[in-house]
């Protein structure tokens, strides 16, 4: 975020003023403009300090910093709900290795990130998809209190892929990492209220298009 610059700080000698009700004064002294804000009961606040001379308005210092800061949370946010990572799992996959890449997965999920999870089979795995399959709703099970697949996983080609989505900031909970976040709370599985699922979903295979 730029650094925001108000009354005394402002460093420049003129600046193009403009007024508490949005009128364009022009440029003007700054020591008469610092007096205008003062009659007015506000501040002088430098809203473009790359211009020459700065544009200042006269305004509530700490209200504009508030809404600065709201505008640059949301635009973080909406850039972070864009981002689709990808997490790509094996049918033998190691239990270290499977913990550690659920850790990497709810990470992204626990900032606002989507997920595309891909279990992706080599040589004969292909013969036992079901293995894959229980792989892939493990992990769904184990990341309900962060996300929700927006649907069954799909068997395309050699990949069985499925999508998370992460839960409203406020209804995300930790349980493979511990790093703290705004918005969210870090709560016991028993206050959830979800009820752990156990059985596999069935897995969706793409119908090929006819050529």
């Amino acid at each position: 975020m730029q650094e925001l610059r108000a009354n005394h700080r402002i460093r420049a000698r003129e600046v193009y003023l403009v007024d508490a009700a949005g009128q364009k004064v022009g440029v003007v002294n700054f020591n008469d403009a610092m007096n205008a804000a003062r009659q007015a009961g506000l501040d002088l606040v430098e809203v473009s300090g790359n211009s020459n001379p700065p544009v200042c308005k006269i305004l509530d210092f700490g209200k504009y910093r508030y809404e600065m800061d709201k505008r640059e949370r949301e635009s973080k946010r909406h850039n972070l709900a864009a981002k689709v990572k990808e997490m790509k799992f094996h049918v033998n996959i190691d239990p270290h290795d499977y913990q550690t890449k659920l850790r990497q997965t709810e990470g992204f999920l626990w900032k606002g990130m989507k997920v595309k999870v891909v279990m992706a089979f080599r040589g004969r795995e292909m013969q036992h998809v079901e293995l894959g399959q229980a792989v892939v709703v493990n992990i769904r099970n184990d990341l309900k209190l962060v996300a929700v697949a927006d649907a069954n996983p799909k068997l395309i080609g050699r990949n069985i892929t499925m999508m998370l989505n992460p839960l409203p900031a406020k209804k995300r909970v930790r349980r493979w990492t511990t790093e703290k976040a705004e918005g969210a709370y870090e709560e016991e599985d028993s206050e959830t209220g979800g009820q752990e699922q156990t059985e596999a979903s069935p897995v969706q295979t793409a119908t090929p298009t006819p050529s």
